[in-house]
């Protein structure tokens, strides 16, 4: 018929090409919305080729048989290999088994024999920040998800103000108009002022057709990103001329039997309106520039940053069950297999973004952003800390662990600080309030490198989604070791080492007795004399003076042994007095008996 109208007049060829041409261009510009079909064949092109090969086996026998009962056979042995693949793939999770192998084999992994420092403790958690910012705009406005970012030297919490999903034509019209951008160190987050900045982005999460980020990015994407590349996270940081862009995180799928994701660099979205040509061009050809693993080098503000998707990184800390060989996660060994504990009451899950410091741990790692994974034994039942990950957010390929199972050093995992923390305060409605992101807390305190978990209490109203935020959160340290629960000050985090040294370095001390540092560091034991009689406390006052000339942190050792050397010479003056007071008291007894005595005689 085509070919009829094509030969019978020139009108016909006309229309033709006019039709075929509409037919390609509109099939070119909505290709962003076919790509999720086309990648989902590029996942699972092994698993869709071995099924193709089964079926034309299957057509190819059944046509070649003579008899019913042979293409019945036939049929029934396809029906029970389609089967057998549905079990083995999807039931027994044999697929994503043979991927996080996948995963694993490529991974630049190291273990690490010291645990990083952290530095830059966040205050607020994640759902805190989005809840306090959702109190700071208007009806039709909502906030893209918070994302922990480096601007400049600084940790903060960027995130735009958006047209709300609810409101069709605020999405089709209107730009991106707002930034928040809160310090993330801080225990009161103004969403206002300096933190709240005039930026217009033309391409957002929430906006409609070709000015949908997603659209924007798939758009941009050449013939072979089309086929391997997803958008993933966004993020707002600044460039290194201190602009405002959209930074999108790209997931890229690497291998043919088991794909597995990696990541895939970035995709930079410049901020401004556009004008009728970037219009066209954001319709035909998208919109961003795309910049590989490789080149991110050549951008500071994109080193050190948080640009990897936690999908990827999730997934690269679950195939850490294979350290102990392929078999080993089988349901029969499980001896190092591992998991990502998901606590039902926290939305935001692990990996928790935290600032760890490596320079006497790593010499290949940073400091700086890193996305962090406790791993707990599989049991529901074993709570205890296995490893400790570490991934670079910024997407350099340099991943770390710590074996704490191997060392045995019996850390309580995340899992079980929950109880704990509610043990605590048993004056707290816990049906109200829940802690949330446990996140590694790693300080250098008396003489020892100690690991607790940092710990926000947040509220919840009931029929309430999402939790409430506070200026000023309750905060609990959980020593991972010795289990118990340190309260520290919010608004005074300069503070909370001493704090912890002060409730747990008499325990440490006791426990630690083979420690350089515990070994210099004084507390003695003062016999009591008739302290009922002398009505003074003279050994709580060497204690407390005892615990404030020691450095918990132990910095230096030689300035720890000088103070204890000055705390000695304060406990012989003490003693000196003491001796003192107590010939005093034994000379007023003396003279209380003989006035005693001579009234008796008087008498």
């Amino acid at each position: 018929m085509l070919k009829r109208i094509w030969n019978n007049s020139l009108k016909g060829k006309i229309i033709l090409t006019l039709l075929f041409t509409v037919i390609f261009l509109t099939l070119f510009i909505l290709r962003d919305d076919f790509q999720p079909y086309l990648l989902f064949l590029r996942k699972y092109i092994f698993i869709l080729l071995l099924i193709l090969l089964i079926v034309i086996i299957a057509i190819r026998k059944i046509r070649n048989s003579d008899s019913n009962s042979g293409k019945f056979t036939t049929l029934i042995i396809t029906t029970l290999l389609f089967g057998i693949l549905y079990f083995v793939g999807a039931k027994t999770g044999m697929y994503a088994f043979m991927q996080k192998y996948n995963i694993y084999k490529n991974l630049d992994l190291t273990q690490i024999t010291k645990l990083p420092t952290t530095r830059n403790e966040r205050i607020q958690p994640y759902n805190n920040i989005r809840t306090m910012a959702y109190e700071s705009i208007g009806e039709t406005e909502e906030i893209s998800e918070p994302q922990l970012v480096r601007i400049d030297s600084t940790n903060r919490w960027t995130m735009v103000v958006q047209p709300a999903k609810e409101y069709a034509l605020q999405r089709l019209n209107n730009n991106i108009e707002e930034i928040f951008s809160v310090p993330s160190t801080t225990a009161f987050p103004r969403f206002a002022g300096e933190n709240r900045q005039q930026v217009t982005f033309a391409i957002g999460e929430s906006l409609s057709f070709s000015r949908n980020t997603y659209n924007a990015v798939v758009q941009k994407f050449n013939l072979w990103q089309y086929f391997n590349n997803e958008p993933g996270e966004v993020f707002y940081m600044k460039n290194d001329q201190g602009t405002w862009v959209e930074v999108v995180s790209l997931i890229k799928w690497k291998g043919f039997l088991f794909p597995y994701p990696t990541f895939g660099g970035v995709m930079v979205i410049n901020n401004g309106k556009h004008d009728v040509s970037d219009y066209i061009e954001r319709i035909l050809f998208g919109k961003g520039k795309y910049i590989s693993p490789k080149n991110m080098m050549n951008y500071p503000y994109l080193q050190k940053q948080n640009t990897l998707s936690e999908k990827v990184s999730r997934l690269q800390a679950e195939s850490l069950m294979f350290l102990g060989g392929f078999t080993d996660p089988l349901p029969w060994n499980m001896q190092t297999s591992v998991k990502i504990p998901d606590l039902k009451d926290d939305q935001n899950q692990q990996p928790f973004v935290t600032d760890f410091d490596f320079s006497d741990v790593d010499t290949k790692a940073y400091k700086g952003l890193y996305h962090w994974f406790g791993l707990e034994p599989i049991g529901k039942e074993r709570t205890s800390l296995s490893y400790s990950v570490f991934i670079p957010s910024d997407g350099s390929s340099h991943m770390m662990y710590y074996n704490h199972a191997s060392k045995k050093e019996g850390f309580a995992g995340v899992s079980a600080m929950p109880l704990k923390v509610m043990e605590s305060k048993k004056n707290f409605d816990w049906t109200l309030n829940k802690p949330v992101e446990f996140r590694p807390y790693i300080k250098d305190i008396a003489g020892k490198r100690r690991m607790f978990v940092l710990t926000t209490i947040a509220a919840k109203r009931e029929g309430n989604r999402h939790f409430d935020g506070s200026a000023t959160p309750d905060l609990a340290l959980v020593d991972m070791e010795y289990r118990d629960v340190i309260w520290v000050d919010v608004k005074q985090p300069q503070h909370w080492n001493n704090t912890i040294f002060n409730q747990l370095g008499s325990v440490w001390k006791e426990s630690e007795k083979d420690s350089d540092f515990f070994k210099n560091y004084i507390n003695p034991k003062i016999t009591d004399f008739n302290q009922n009689q002398l009505n003074i406390s003279l050994i709580d006052s060497v204690s407390l003076d005892s615990l404030n000339n020691i450095d918990p942190l132990n910095k230096n050792q030689n300035t720890s042994i000088k103070e204890n050397t000055t705390t000695k010479d304060k406990i012989k003056e003490l003693e000196a007095e003491l001796d003192s007071l107590k010939i005093k008291k034994l000379q007023t007894e003396i003279e209380t008996m003989r006035k005693n005595i001579k009234l008796d005689s008087i008498k």
